[in-house]
């Protein structure tokens, strides 16, 4: 049975379905040695190559694969930057098939939950904007907001590439006389920049902004920044079922191992640590005399 191109290939871990068709209409990708155009359909046995390298069964059928990585300020969500700037696929683990696709992405002064994915058709229905996949976050704002200016965030407010709003607006405790104020919002959409947007539409500013919540997915308490675990099998499926994917029978890691108990929390730390000093991000504490 035939199917899409992009799809292939996104399932195959490539890219994201997106990105896929970019490299088809740039004349990247070939079909049994001609080249693709956008719109073509390809059977299991058909030869595809990127950039002239094959793409093997092996990686048509990887297993899926999910991180969960809570991302600090300062890392870009691309794979490199001109400027030399750290990543945050900087200390992803390698990868035997495909490659690692980031689900949605976080600007550079955002923090918090990002998720990652061999599979890109999971990538694809997480990110795409019909399947309605809740993102909250908890933000921090400066200036006093008033009852209507929340009125106006829940109910719509025209932004530039159109309307968007806040599924739910909740206040988090702390001091009233305070300029700076807590609050937890979701959303589904995931336009660039979206939740500073709205609150700045208000005139208001975000001083902080961390993503808490992706979908089912909570942003686990004690993973520290910098830090990755890989998904059991459970949570792997609770996140395919939500976008309506086929269930996964296997998974590289058990329930157990997505533990952070005191020796591992202290391992995973060493590491974050080290990775800043390498990338001159921090400087090597002094030894003792």
């Amino acid at each position: 049975m035939s199917e899409k191109l992009q799809k292939v290939l996104a399932n195959a871990g490539v890219g994201s379905r997106r990105e896929m068709e970019k490299w088809i209409d740039s004349g990247r990708i070939s079909v049994n040695g001609k080249v693709a155009t956008l719109g073509d359909r390809v059977e299991p046995v058909d030869q595809l190559r990127v950039d002239g390298n094959l793409i093997t069964s092996a990686a048509k059928s990887t297993m899926c694969r999910v991180l969960m990585y809570n991302k600090p300020e300062g890392e870009l969500c691309s794979r490199k930057d001109p400027q030399g700037r750290p990543t945050v696929f900087d200390r992803l683990p390698k990868i035997q098939n495909g490659r690692w696709i980031a689900v949605g992405r976080l600007d550079i002064n955002t923090s918090g939950l990002l998720l990652f994915t061999n599979d890109g058709e999971l990538a694809n229905r997480l990110m795409h904007p019909k399947h309605e996949i809740e993102r909250e976050y908890a933000v921090r704002v400066f200036g006093e907001v008033e009852d209507d200016m929340i009125k106006r965030l829940k109910k719509g407010v025209e932004l530039e590439d159109g309307v968007s709003k806040f599924t739910e607006i909740r206040k988090r405790p702390g001091d009233d006389e305070s300029l700076n104020s807590w609050y937890n919002v979701s959303l589904s959409e995931g336009k660039n920049r979206e939740v500073r947007r709205l609150w700045e539409s208000q005139g208001l500013q975000v001083s902080r902004l961390i993503r808490v919540r992706y979908g089912t997915l909570n942003l686990q308490n004690r993973l520290p920044q910098g830090g990755w675990i890989e998904l059991p099998l459970t949570d792997l499926n609770t996140l395919r079922k939500s976008v309506q994917l086929d269930l996964e029978q296997e998974s590289l890691v058990e329930d157990k191992q997505t533990k952070l108990d005191h020796v591992r929390l202290s391992r995973m730390r060493r590491s974050v640590q080290k990775h800043k000093v390498n990338q001159g991000r921090a400087k090597p504490r002094p030894k003792k005399k």
